[in-house]
């Protein structure tokens, strides 16, 4: 069909010319009318520390997890990437719909490069944490190594789910506010302020099938503990993370087709 020939041809150089305009023009955007620019991507997570660190330090009491900002943050900045992408990346196409009723190109281009304008953030936080890592007395490793890798997974996973509730967002406008009551949830379930050891046994195997979880445990054995996160553990994010962005591509091309009636 015609139709389908415009939006495929010339990918992937074309395409991939477009979507790098796509992930520079949301950075800029985002930061635009910011008069304290990237630095709002330091001070998230460190405010949050603060607070945690605060509460379960000095009013909770929380129990003895050494280098407990450290900790903390280790979890927050995975989160973080997150809760902000898969939001973004979830209006995505809506916010974009004059765009996506006029130009033909792949659509799953605009849920995609909002992840990956978000990877900027998540670059810098992990950069800040590094920071933290080596100010608490942790050496430079090997396992660091395995840093890139984790983060990846992660990403994949990320636009997995972007792809696929972007795509619904076209249809069912509620879908900003169910993914913001989703990371509320998401917060409390991923150990980012309690440790993994005070999980019950038999809960483990699931908590490990949550990815975002998972990427946070990895972040925790590389930086906390200086060594490489156990295999099943990489394995299991790997699965997950990687089914995620077959769903999502699925029903994302399954529904992209009446796009322009909707938007």
């Amino acid at each position: 069909m015609p139709g389908h020939r415009t939006q495929t041809q010339g990918w992937p150089g074309e395409w991939s010319f477009l979507l790098r305009n796509f992930v520079a023009k949301d950075f800029k955007i985002r930061y635009r009318n910011m008069s304290l620019g990237v630095f709002w991507s330091l001070a998230n997570p460190l405010v949050m520390m603060g607070v945690l660190t605060f509460v379960f330090r000095k009013i909770l009491a929380g129990g003895p997890i050494e280098d407990f900002p450290l900790f903390v943050l280790t979890g927050l900045v995975p989160f973080n990437f997150f809760s902000v992408a898969w939001l973004n990346g979830s209006t995505s196409v809506f916010d974009n719909s004059g765009l996506i009723k006029k130009v033909g190109f792949p659509r799953e281009i605009v849920p995609i490069s909002s992840v990956l304008g978000n990877t900027v953030h998540f670059g810098v936080q992990t950069g800040l944490l590094i920071v933290f890592t080596l100010s608490f007395g942790k050496g430079i490793h090997l396992s660091w190594l395995w840093l890139p890798v984790v983060m990846a997974f992660e990403i994949v996973f990320v636009c997995g789910l972007a792809l696929l509730s972007s795509a619904i967002d076209v249809y069912v406008r509620d879908v900003r506010y169910v993914v913001e009551s989703a990371n509320l949830v998401v917060f409390w379930l991923v150990p980012v302020f309690y440790s993994f050891t005070i999980i019950p046994a038999h809960y483990r195997e699931v908590y490990q099938l949550n990815p975002i979880a998972a990427v946070v445990l990895a972040f925790r054995h590389i930086l906390l503990e200086a060594k490489a996160p156990p295999e099943v553990l990489l394995v299991k994010l790997a699965l997950v993370s990687t089914a995620m962005l077959g769903i999502g591509l699925f029903v994302f091309g399954r529904l992209k087709r009446r796009f322009a009636d909707y938007l």
